[in-house]
């Protein structure tokens, strides 16, 4: 029998660290470089933030100067951790429910990397989800609200984890749509 995969097996353990006094600017060329959709924010060893492309987006929405504008003014805190032994499903459950991209990994000694969305996507190994019930057969699932429900789901919906062929995010439940799978935000789009 196979063992499920842990955190430690998926992770990126190479991250781009910056300082907080870096400008938006100088961080963006250096995630660019790197090729790198986060960074994490480090006072000594320590974590302390993260910015990802969401953060530069908002302060270009909001017409900020990247040149001028300071990591410290635009990065999210607090930083998500999760423990490198936890389950990377447990790990993918909580990125869904809690709508994070990206989770930094610490283990008894310190900071180990950074999970993301593409690390938890390439273990997974297959994008295309398989309908866990026929349509019309009820489906037991849990409410936000925390209740144990029935439900059934249409022809089209797939309840498994996968990733939004539109958005590329991490969903749920997909639902098929013109030939793709498509979060619930996307569908209604």
């Amino acid at each position: 029998m196979e063992s499920e995969l842990s955190v430690r097996d998926a992770l990126t353990k190479e991250y781009v660290g910056v300082n907080e006094s870096d400008t938006v600017l100088s961080v963006v060329r250096l995630l660019r470089r790197e090729r790198s959709s986060c960074a994490l924010v480090l006072r000594g060893a320590e974590p302390v933030g993260i910015v990802t492309e969401w953060d530069v987006l908002d302060l270009v929405a909001e017409e900020g100067d990247p040149a001028e504008t300071t990591v410290d003014e635009v990065m999210s805190t607090p930083v998500e951790t999760i423990g490198a032994d936890r389950s990377l499903t447990g790990a993918a459950d909580v990125m869904t429910r809690q709508k994070f991209r990206n989770l930094v990994v610490e283990d008894e000694d310190g900071l180990l990397g950074v999970l993301t969305q593409r690390d938890v996507i390439a273990v997974a190994g297959s994008f295309q989800p398989t309908t866990m019930a026929s349509p019309g057969q009820a489906v037991s699932t849990t409410s936000s609200a925390g209740a144990d429900e029935e439900r059934v789901p249409s022809s089209d919906e797939y309840t498994t984890q996968g990733v939004c062929e539109a958005c590329g995010s991490l969903a749920e439940s997909l639902f098929e749509s013109n030939g793709q799978l498509l979060c619930a935000d996307c569908r209604t789009v």
